[in-house]
């Protein structure tokens, strides 16, 4: 018989290193009895109590209001994304930063990953020409979720990080731009600020470089900022931001507190966002409006940014301190190195020399009840033989404190076992 698999059903029928994850933690979460599970490999942000009483307080407000409730749930919303949330995104950017955007340079994705979706396979893939683009990506490690966004295989083109080590058990990765290849057939540069996986985040200074030599090329700079400023703003370290008509700049609720909602923005040139909106019209008629609703008064008042400064970019500091000095006491005495944490709620870890590769301690880990993630999948477009990407791993701390710590301790012993050939 012959097959009606299609090239993308191929490619989508592929298991990706996210949907292995999220594929282990749906079956976790679905057994009788998940109390001795240390949940430490996801996305998921923190559930901070002061946060989600505003949440519960708007949902109220909504469920009194029938023209809330309408906008809310009764309706679609326009293709590009709620107008009026569209409009107080511009404002607060226009106002914060005084950048010149309105209404018409922000459109609305059904999450970030949609977003990113359109804008890969806008700007590169297979052109009308016959000729084929890619995305590069300076620095890698890299976002897991870029790795297979392509409906055209090798879309992606990485190059490796410089690794700066300090006296004090941390690193950090650094664009090698003195190496930095912008091939003539790439049709964007893509980074992530703060970089997830290892939290890292890219100087000011680092950032205009890239976007000079996007601009050289006449391609756009994408920047994925789902963990940086203005929300929720979980950016430790040099916080100047960036945004011209050559930057495409994405934002998100999820890490907010707001996963669920699905509702992802996309900061960019007008032409732009009139194609992100002709994708969603085709796609999905329209993003989702409950996070909008949920969320607009709450921009437009102040009081969402009070509440970044305030309550969630401290949560994650204390959390982080408290992860780095358990990872500390549980690893002395292993060769254990910890990317230096400027943002976002992961720590990224470098363990030189590991005797098995970092996705065989992730199932040792798994079997033990520990969800990490292995450092290997966070290297699309470099090849497979590079080293250190078999001896790292990224671990989320955004879980309560107490399986956190147990999980670390757990980690711990495996990484003693794996040195001493257990």
């Amino acid at each position: 018989m012959r097959s009606t698999t299609t090239r993308f059903g191929e490619r989508m029928t592929r298991q990706t290193g996210a949907l292995e994850l999220m594929d282990d933690l749906g079956s976790a979460l679905a057994r009788d009895d998940a109390s001795d599970l240390h949940l430490l490999g996801g996305g998921n942000p923190a559930r901070i109590a002061a946060v989600e009483a505003v949440y519960r307080r708007r949902l109220h407000e909504i469920a009194d209001d029938a023209i809330q409730f309408g906008r809310f749930a009764g309706a679609y919303a326009a293709p590009g994304g709620d107008l009026g949330f569209r409009a107080a995104v511009a404002e607060t950017l226009a106002g914060q930063y005084g950048w010149p955007v309105t209404a018409r340079n922000v459109g609305l994705a059904s999450g970030s990953q949609s977003a990113f979706f359109f804008l890969f396979n806008f700007f590169a893939g297979e052109r009308a020409a016959g000729t084929h683009s890619r995305i590069l990506l300076p620095l890698a490690p890299e976002y897991i979720g870029y790795a297979d966004l392509g409906l055209c295989p090798d879309m992606l083109v990485s190059q490796p990080a410089l690794v700066e080590e300090f006296d004090d058990g941390f690193f950090k990765y650094r664009i090698d731009f003195d190496r930095l290849d912008v091939p003539a057939d790439v049709g964007a540069i893509c980074v992530s600020r703060p970089t997830n996986p290892s939290g890292n985040v890219l100087t000011i200074t680092e950032m205009q470089r890239l976007d000079a030599l996007a601009q050289a090329r006449g391609v756009p700079l994408i920047v994925d900022a789902a963990y940086g400023l203005p929300f929720p703003g979980i950016q430790h370290a040099d916080r100047g931001t960036l945004w011209n008509p050559n930057v495409v700049l994405c934002l998100s609720l999820s890490k907010l507190g707001l996963p669920a909602l699905r509702t992802g923005i996309v900061v960019a040139d007008e032409p732009i966002i009139e194609a992100l909106t002709a994708f969603n019209a085709t796609a999905a008629l329209a993003p989702g409006s409950a996070g909008p609703a949920l969320v607009a008064p709450l921009l437009r008042g102040g009081e969402l940014a009070r509440l970044c400064d305030d309550v969630i970019r401290p949560h994650y500091r204390e959390l982080c301190g408290l992860a780095v000095q358990a990872l500390q006491e549980a690893c002395d005495g292993l060769p254990l190195r910890i990317h230096r944490p400027e943002g976002a709620f992961f720590l990224w870890l470098w363990f030189p020399g590991l005797p098995i590769p970092s996705a065989e301690l992730y199932r040792r880990l798994k079997r033990r009840g520990v969800y990490v993630l292995s450092g290997h999948h966070f290297f699309p477009g470099l090849p497979d033989a590079t080293p250190h990407r078999h001896e790292c791993l990224r671990l989320s701390y955004a879980q309560p404190v107490e399986r956190v710590r147990a999980g670390i301790t757990i980690l711990a012993d495996e990484a003693n076992r794996a040195y001493a050939g257990a």
